[in-house]
């Protein structure tokens, strides 16, 4: 019986409630009364309860009508939203977002992004890759994804069939465990004092992929492939490595990892670019997230540099 429910029927029985009457709803839907008395009977049938009490001469819900006005609401709620997204593919289409992100991107900024993306494209259907190294472009190639942020020193898998254009940088600190050797040393620390020791370094995990080796110090180095990793073992007190100071603001506050200075050895920030195939058009929905991830991301305040660190420290 419940399949002969209609939104109609629903709406009046919504409207008799908000209104107090049923001559009250006819007016608000703008329909004759006699058919909104027929739409409440029908949807009384159709459930087997009655919704109202016909001994009063306002319109007084049952305890079964109580129990069923959100539930109706919730319908007539979800059938508007339907329509609404319905209207937007028909005016703009539904625009599909395939885009791979490295794993060193701000997450934060990242996300910040993609709620005003779905405020915006509502419609859009998103699919997101969190990948590392030439893991982004190789879908790229592989045409899994259209875009990918990629780190800029991350050797091309393809220079002839894929182009790259700046984002946005991040910046970078160097970091070890408060027990680890190097945080009791005099700052800052000398090169060839940390190439004394175990460095941390994320690497590629697809074998035949081309390594990069970006501010690596010495030969001692224990290779990750995953950012996490990465992070708890420098907390763990095994090595020291660069982390993005975005991804360890909160570490730092609360004195799990320390900040090193370096003495005569200049690290850049990383810079992501966005990687595409050769010739592709942006859509409106990729232009928008490369233009909202493009902008600063914003530091929180447990990690910008503390001013009394980084003396004769470029990070």
């Amino acid at each position: 019986m419940l399949d002969n429910v209609t939104i109609n029927q629903l709406r009046s029985f919504v409207a008799v409630c908000d209104q107090g009457s049923f001559s009250g709803a006819a007016r608000q839907l703008g329909r004759a009364q006699s058919a909104i008395s027929h739409a409440i009977k029908a949807l009384e049938s159709a459930f087997d309860v009655e919704l109202f009490d016909r001994n009063t001469r306002k319109a007084q819900l049952t305890a079964a009508g109580r129990s069923l006005l959100p539930d109706a609401r919730a319908v007539i709620s979800r059938t508007e939203e339907m329509k609404s997204r319905a209207g937007s593919i028909a005016r703009v289409g539904a625009p599909q977002l395939s885009v791979a992100v490295d794993v060193y991107f701000p997450r934060a900024h990242l996300i910040d992004g993609l709620r005003t993306l779905q405020a915006e494209f509502p419609t859009a259907a998103i699919n997101l890759r969190i990948t590392t190294m030439q893991g982004g472009e190789r879908l790229v190639l592989e045409k899994v994804c259209a875009l990918a942020i990629t780190v800029e020193n991350v050797p091309e898998v393809n220079p002839d069939a894929i182009e790259r254009h700046w984002l946005c940088d991040a910046q970078m600190v160097t970091l070890c465990a408060p027990s680890h050797p190097l945080a009791s040393l005099p700052k800052p620390v000398p090169q060839d004092e940390l190439s004394r020791h175990v460095q941390i370094v994320v690497t590629d995990n697809q074998p035949e992929a081309e390594k990069t080796q970006q501010g690596v110090a010495g030969k001692r180095l224990w290779l990750v492939n995953d950012l996490g990793a990465k992070r708890d073992l420098l907390k763990a007190g095994l090595g020291w490595g660069h982390l993005p100071r975005h991804l360890v603001g909160e570490d730092l506050a609360k004195g799990e990892l320390v900040e090193l200075e370096r003495r005569a050895w200049h690290l850049g920030p990383l810079t992501f670019v966005i990687s595409q195939r050769r010739g592709h058009d942006f859509s409106p929905c990729e232009s928008r997230l490369v233009e909202l991830l493009g902008k600063p991301p914003c530091i929180p305040k447990e990690a910008r540099p503390h001013p009394l660190s980084g003396k004769g420290t470029k990070t």
